[in-house]
């Protein structure tokens, strides 16, 4: 494990300021060492020799006393700094995970979602103490050590080489040590990771469990997580606390040995009580930054573990091909080609190569079996996904223009004219005119009047304005799909894809979904139409069959 990855500094460029500005504390950390050794050297010398008095060494006690609220003032400001650069790396870095999250796609959310989730929530928190704690003292070894030694090195030859010759075993053991604390770090992060993903399952699948009588069945299961997580964790603590004893005992064997040879000089008179005391006082200050390092590197041991899985998932996110730059056509005139769209999907192909024509101005149904890849051909046609075999053609209705690749569009500019609807609406806490953007409450209105949300609003007591909870709680199941239907007619955007949009309704509420799909129609958009249900088959103007390749064998 480094002690520094320069992949900080370019993922987290918040953090190169402050990172600068405690390097230059440090710098004049390094300086007020040295003037505090010396001058306390100066005012003790004469006075344990007998040579002066308290009164004759009166200004170098003032001169102390600056020294040390200069140092006080600089480690005020230096923990400030690097609090701040916590917090600022902190964020950038979910951010980038977050991005990065997006990039890879849903089928890698699927997967490492809920690690993902404990990273961005927990995980990365570990960064703090590595900016607040290590890395100013990272910068001390750097600056304090070297000014120290070279001092030594001025005042007394023999003590500078002791001191020399004895430094290495600090590092030696802080590198032994430290391949035992990175391996407890991951495991500890792998612990966690692991719980929460199993406690994530279990909150979506609880309801379900109750229904069945089996809510209480997963109690070992999570007990033995919970216990291999608290092991992980203290097997952590007891190298952090096995390291700290033994860099303590070796800092201490260091200050001695310097201490005894310059003890037996003064005695024989070798040495100067100046320069003796000067190199006893500059002794510590050699391998006690040293021993923070190693100390404070097991506090942070756990965010730079953290801070390593987010930039493997930032790199592998980079490592997808760039988005495409050009203009999207106009949907209104363009047809939406699958020539062939296939992925493959734990070994099998869902959907299997899949051709078919999605007219400008009709619905268009895609139907098939549960888990042939509808949803996945959606997430495609979203540029949320590429797919293995095919492709994606956006092709003008008129003769003489040119057909594009989807993945050849700005990926923005291809959303601003889609609107899409999902089984389960993303619903923010707020209220309902919250959750609609910023659209022009007349055409909500007219969107409420046609989708039968209407009766919602007339029912809710504050209409619009009627506070809902995170995820819609407030709203019924159909009642949240009536207000993303809503919300997408409202929009006016030129393709609507929606997702099963009469799942949880009952048969008077789904005529009126079909009307408002209608409407749509009428009005030229192009709606596409994930579909199960007999009703929203018959409103389709063209079906494309969607099949995997296990369907395929078995219609063949």
């Amino acid at each position: 494990m480094r002690p520094f990855d320069p992949r900080l500094l370019r993922y987290a460029r918040s953090a190169r300021g402050p990172i600068a500005v405690t390097a230059l504390l440090g710098t004049l950390t390094a300086l007020l060492v040295l003037a505090q050794a010396l001058l306390i050297s100066a005012a003790l010398s004469p006075v344990v020799s007998g040579t002066a008095s308290l009164t004759d060494v009166w200004p170098f006690i003032v001169g102390i006393a600056a020294v040390f609220a200069c140092r006080a003032l600089i480690v005020a400001a230096r923990e400030a700094v690097s609090t701040r650069a916590a917090a600022a790396a902190v964020r950038e870095l979910r951010g980038r995970v977050v991005d990065a999250s997006v990039t890879l796609g849903p089928r890698w959310r699927a997967t490492k979602g809920a690690e993902t989730t404990t990273l961005l929530s927990t995980g990365l928190e570990d960064l703090r103490p590595y900016f607040v704690s290590f890395l100013p003292q990272l910068v001390l070894v750097c600056t304090v050590t070297p000014a120290a030694l070279g001092v030594i090195l001025l005042l007394d030859f023999w003590s500078a080489l002791i001191a020399l010759l004895v430094i290495p075993l600090i590092p030696i053991f802080m590198i032994l040590i430290g391949r035992f604390t990175q391996a407890a770090s991951e495991d500890k992060l792998a612990s966690m990771k692991r719980l929460t993903a199993q406690l994530l399952d279990l909150m979506s699948g609880l309801p379900t469990l109750r229904g069945l009588g089996r809510e209480k069945a997963p109690r070992t299961h999570l007990h033995t997580l919970g216990a291999a997580n608290t092991k992980a964790t203290m097997a952590t603590l007891r190298v952090a606390f096995l390291s700290g004893g033994v860099l303590e005992f070796l800092t201490t064997l260091s200050v001695a040995l310097v201490a005894v040879e310059v003890g037996m000089r003064l005695v024989f008179g070798n040495i100067s009580l100046f320069h003796g005391l000067a190199v006893i006082m500059l002794a510590p200050e050699v391998f006690e930054p040293l021993r923070q390092v190693g100390a404070q590197f097991h506090a942070s041991a756990n965010g730079v573990t953290a801070s390593k899985a987010a930039f493997d998932i930032i790199e592998e996110a980079e490592a997808v091909a760039s988005p495409g730059t050009d203009a999207c056509p106009d949907m209104a005139r363009t047809d939406i080609v699958l020539d062939g769209l296939g992925v493959r999907a734990r070994g099998a192909w869902a959907p299997a190569p899949t051709s078919g024509v999605i007219t400008p101005g009709v619905v268009t149904a895609l139907c098939g079996p549960s888990g042939a890849g509808k949803s996945t051909i959606v997430a495609c046609l979203l540029a949320d996904m590429t797919p293995d075999a095919g492709r994606v053609l956006l092709r003008p209705s008129s003769s003489g223009s040119e057909e594009s690749v989807l993945s050849d569009i700005d990926p923005a500019a291809w959303r601003r004219q889609i609107s899409w609807v999902p089984q389960s609406p993303t619903l923010v806490p707020g209220t309902i005119l919250d959750n609609m953007g910023d659209l022009p409450l007349d055409d909500l209105n007219d969107a409420a009047a046609a989708t039968g949300f209407d009766d919602v609003l007339a029912s809710a007591p504050d209409g619009w304005n009627t506070v809902i909870g995170s995820g819609g709680v407030g709203l019924s199941v159909g009642q949240r799909q009536r207000l993303a239907l809503t919300r997408a007619l409202a929009a006016h955007s030129q393709v609507v894809i929606l997702d099963e949009p009469t799942a949880h309704l009952d048969a008077v509420s789904e005529e009126t979904v079909v009307r408002a799909i209608d409407a749509m129609r009428d009005a030229g958009r192009t709606v596409i139409v994930i579909a199960h249900r007999a009703a929203m088959m018959e409103a389709a103007d063209a079906v494309i069959d969607v099949r995997s390749a296990a369907d395929e064998e078995a219609h063949a």
